[in-house]
């Protein structure tokens, strides 16, 4: 704060002073006050009255520079309260008990949503367990008797999406789904392969994979679906004929990559970097096949909770190539 601004803040006060002093020294004048006792009662008024508004100023500044300072420095800006010096006069009083009257407010309303968010995350794992149990069936009962295969596709791809809902909504609370374990990554790889069997089958797509056995440690269930997502991807923008998918492993110091290419259609340069972004739908999306752009946000949001680097190579019209670096937990984002 200038003291200029808070002249003009306090402009009517101001005035008024002035207008009283000049009334003053106007009927001191009129009773023919001596002339140096005049003007010794201006210089009075005057120099008492910087000195009142400077010394007012002087302490307000002294509140809202610190309290401005505190706000600046801080990055999560509603911790202000913590940092407000003790306030000595009653228009600070009001200012900081106003401030612990919204913050007080603002807690019990962010509770409020929590509790409401929760509740609803609750309702929809619940939902989704029912929801699978006879999207199980129907997968099942297609198998035994040997439905139209575009049908089983159909609920495949329900089935899927579902399971998108379902990790979604864990992922904002990781801490509470992970377990992590030695798994086998081949394991892993088989159980995957397993589930997409019949889209592989049904789209005349060329799965082959070369992993090493080898023992990793992570969440199986999580880098299941992580997998999974990756090869749905794979088979939805495959080409019209020909099409492979080979899921590959090797060393490369502390680490275990693990690759997965297809020889699709590819991904635009210019939404290479963009990706994994939420919802976002690139190009193919948009016009090839319906997409939420949701796939591959999960997919990078849970492999940053398990500590696991991933990028995308492709070349549009050629292949896309999912490489993964599994290894090296970084425990501590879980």
């Amino acid at each position: 704060m200038k003291y200029k601004d808070y002249l003009k803040d306090n402009i009517v006060s101001v005035l008024i002073y002035l207008f009283t002093t000049i009334l003053l020294v106007t009927l001191l004048f009129a009773f023919k006050t001596n002339i140096y006792l005049l003007i010794i009662c201006i210089f009075l008024l005057l120099v008492s009255g910087f000195i009142i508004s400077l010394y007012s100023f002087l302490r307000k500044n002294s509140f809202y520079k610190s309290y401005l300072n505190s706000l600046d420095k801080l990055t999560e800006k509603y911790l202000i309260l913590e940092t407000i010096k003790e306030p000595t006069t009653y228009e600070e009083k009001i200012i900081v008990n106003s401030l612990y009257d919204i913050n007080k407010s603002m807690i019990e309303a962010i509770n409020e949503y929590k509790r409401n968010t929760v509740e609803f995350k609750e309702f929809v794992e619940i939902w989704i367990h029912e929801v699978k149990i006879p999207i199980s069936s129907m997968i099942l009962k297609c198998h035994n008797q040997k439905y139209d295969k575009d049908l089983l596709s159909i609920i495949r791809r329900l089935d899927n999406s579902i399971d998108e809902v379902l990790y979604y909504v864990r992922s904002e609370n990781t801490e509470k789904d992970f377990v992590i374990n030695e798994v086998d990554l081949k394991d892993v790889i088989r159980d995957v392969s397993i589930k997409n069997k019949d889209d592989l089958l049904l789209n005349s797509i060329d799965f082959s994979t070369s992993i090493n056995s080898k023992s990793i440690s992570t969440d199986r269930k999580w880098l299941e679906f992580i997998i999974n997502q990756i090869i749905n991807n794979s088979i939805k923008y495959k080409k019209e004929k020909d099409s492979i998918i080979t899921i590959s492993s090797y060393d490369k110091e502390d680490k275990t990559i693990l690759e997965i290419y297809d020889n699709g259609i590819g991904i635009p340069r210019s939404d290479i970097k963009r990706v994994f972004d939420k919802s976002f739908t690139g190009t193919n999306g948009r016009s090839k096949v319906k997409s939420t752009g949701m796939g591959l946000y999960i997919v990078k949001k849970l492999c940053d909770k398990l500590g696991y680097n991933i990028y995308i190579e492709s070349e549009e019209g050629n292949y896309t190539k999912v490489i993964i670096e599994l290894g090296s937990n970084d425990l501590y984002k879980i």
